[in-house]
């Protein structure tokens, strides 16, 4: 039977920053990177791949705590690991030393994340099935086993949840072919950038309407003036009918994000994301009641560090619209669970992405929701933002402003080799093109 023979890990960035992708009031300087994870066995076909999302300085510490957690797992048996995925997340997270560095938090828990995504892109390609379908597939029992419902009991119970996902066996078949054909609705943050000149905003934005998309979205945050006008270039390119969101990235404190949100509320916005410390659940609270007066919403979870933080923000009506994030949560075991929660309560899940490879993951995720948690697409929609994708061997797919079905086996996880060794840091062949090409 085939092992775990080595862990490969390459520190992956790109000069983003040269063109302000990925720019808003906070990350002014994005340079998109991947602390990536390849786990090799003796089968050459078979191996698995994983990634956290960074924006460039730190990404070799997410490396190291991925060492720190990986090692252990050289000499498995690959059938053992992929059958009980639950049980390689439940050792990685007793790890008492490294524990003490978060817990459920921070450098190490996104590490736990990228290792996490590995281990279950092994599963899927060992299965041949894409992850979402692997998922999906598994009984009700069988998926529960795999999930972290610590600190979830008061909420979320493990027989509640098999009940929760065995209600919606009888849909899948369906909604599998609805997604066939329709896909997945996304939502483009790809014109809104904060560093983006005016004249760039409106053309991406047309740009936008001609590709299909019914929801687009702007980072604001910075002089309210340019807030203003922004917003109200878009609104007259896109006419009122498309969804029009803001995220301000956890720029304000509670007050300043309703003040600000008030006096932007005349473009019709459908949510205002991040407005605060995305630790905050009462502020979120303070939030939601100053906007929801005016039709916005609430959106947040991209620093959601963990299942314990959604589940108060869900506990105490901070959220209206739940995102998670495929890299900052701990893979599938810690997904789900939220997922199930946000059902519970009645609010959608509409995941953040962009980044590297976050779309690719996200795709997977939004599908196994649809099929297996939530029902409904209505009043849902998952980011999508242009980037980066070609760098993939099996980047997402985005037709008419909607996701479509990965059909390939795996987590779409993996990197192509020629990208590995053009833009790993920091001697890649095109970074040290870059610093060839710096006068001296």
């Amino acid at each position: 039977m085939p092992v775990i023979t080595s862990i490969e890990l390459v520190d992956l960035r790109f000069p983003t920053s040269d063109s302000s992708d990925g720019s808003d009031a906070v990350n002014k300087d994005a340079d998109y990177s991947a602390a990536y994870i390849r786990l090799a066995t003796d089968d050459i076909a078979l191996y698995g791949c994983g990634f956290t999302f960074t924006i460039g300085r730190g990404n070799e510490i997410c490396l190291q705590a991925m060492e720190a957690l990986s090692a252990r797992l050289v000499g498995r048996d690959v059938a053992q690991v992929c059958q009980a995925p639950g049980a390689i997340y439940r050792e990685l997270a007793a790890d008492s030393q490294l524990r003490w560095l978060g817990p459920d938090k921070g450098v190490v828990h996104l590490a736990r994340a990228a290792v996490m995504n590995a281990v279950w892109d092994l599963a899927a390609r060992r299965a041949g099935l894409p992850l979402w379908q692997l998922v999906c597939d598994m009984e009700p029992e069988v998926l529960v086993e795999q999930l972290d419902l610590s600190y979830l009991s008061d909420v979320l119970s493990a027989e509640e949840a098999v009940a929760m996902l065995k209600e919606q066996r009888p849909f899948q078949q369906q909604r599998i072919a609805e997604l066939s054909e329709h896909g997945f609705p996304c939502y483009t943050t790809s014109a809104g950038w904060l560093g983006y000149s005016d004249e760039k905003l409106a053309r991406l934005c047309r740009e936008a309407m001609q590709e299909g998309y019914r929801h687009i979205k702007l980072k604001v945050g910075a002089d309210p003036a340019d807030d203003e006008r922004r917003l109200g270039i878009a609104r007259s390119v896109i006419g009122p009918d498309v969804a029009l969101m803001i995220d301000a990235n956890q720029i304000w404190d509670v007050p300043e994000a309703i003040e600000r949100v008030e006096a932007l509320a005349h473009h019709n916005l459908l949510w205002i994301e991040e407005p605060t410390s995305p630790d905050d659940v009462l502020g979120h609270r303070s939030i939601a009641d100053g906007v929801r007066p005016l039709g916005i919403g609430v959106a947040t979870g991209e620093h959601g560090m963990n299942r314990v933080l959604f589940k108060q923000l869900l506990q105490a009506e901070a959220v209206d619209f739940v995102q998670i994030d495929s890299c900052r949560l701990a893979s599938i075991n810690e997904i789900i669970p939220v997922l199930l929660m946000a059902k519970k309560f009645g609010k959608p899940v509409c995941p953040h992405a962009g980044g590297v490879g976050l779309c690719e993951l996200v795709n997977h995720l939004v599908m196994i929701d649809h099929i297996a948690v939530s029902g409904p697409v209505e009043g849902r929609v998952a980011e999508f933002v242009d980037h980066l994708h070609e760098h993939f061997v099996d980047p997402c797919y985005v037709k008419n402003g909607a996701y479509t079905l990965p059909s390939r086996p795996g987590y779409s996880a993996e990197i192509k080799a020629e990208t590995l060794a053009a833009w790993a840091w920091p001697d890649g062949a095109e970074w040290a093109r870059r610093r060839q090409a710096v006068p001296a």
